[in-house]
């Protein structure tokens, strides 16, 4: 499951936004049969910025 920063959400540690997106999409990974959910996050990195990350 992909999490992503929200340009609104700019705090320092895992955003709120994260957090939010993280408990939705686990409630959604329950209700559909899957057991093991992976995340992958992007907390920190926008649309606008990721460019110059390696």
């Amino acid at each position: 499951m992909y999490c992503r920063l929200s340009q609104d959400d700019g705090r320092e540690g895992e955003s709120n936004s994260i957090v939010n997106q993280k408990e939705y999409l686990f409630k959604y990974a329950k209700e559909h049969g899957f057991p093991n959910p992976t995340y992958y996050v992007d907390d920190g990195y926008t649309g606008t910025n990721f460019a110059g990350v390696r």
